[in-house]
């Protein structure tokens, strides 16, 4: 069994996040992954399941304590399970950070209203966290 060594949390605003896309085209190609915006193009309206990852890649940026240009955004990716719960699949030097500070696993829960989304992260350990 893990233990959680760490929590990361963002909230996200959504006519922000909208704004932002609108004014920056290559945006969407930064921050996320092919298979991440091809999740999102299923939807009426992308933006909200865009900001909820959004604010998953920050909360993992945060549960690792390091701060934005640590590692890619596309570093990061939000996945699902056939049921529908969100997963993480980090790479390149997020999954060697993670690596570095022994996580093991990942539990990610996101929500969105029609103003916010928002991410928890927990990053889980096998129990002894190693020197850094």
């Amino acid at each position: 069994m893990g233990v959680v060594i760490a929590v990361g949390l963002d909230v996200v605003d959504l006519e922000r996040f909208r704004a932002a896309v609108e004014r920056t085209p290559g945006l969407l190609d930064r921050l996320f992954t092919a298979g991440e915006r091809t999740t999102a193009a299923e939807r009426r309206d992308p933006i909200p399941s865009l900001a909820a990852r959004f604010a998953a890649k920050e909360a993992v940026m945060k549960a690792l304590g390091v701060g934005l240009g640590a590692f890619a955004w596309t570093d990061v990716e939000v996945g699902r399970v056939e049921s529908g719960a969100p997963t993480l699949a980090l790479s390149g030097a997020a999954a060697a950070r993670a690596g570095d500070a022994g996580v093991i696993d990942w539990h990610l829960s996101l929500t969105h209203s029609g103003l916010v989304a928002a991410a928890v992260v927990l990053a889980v350990t096998s129990g002894v966290r190693p020197q850094m």
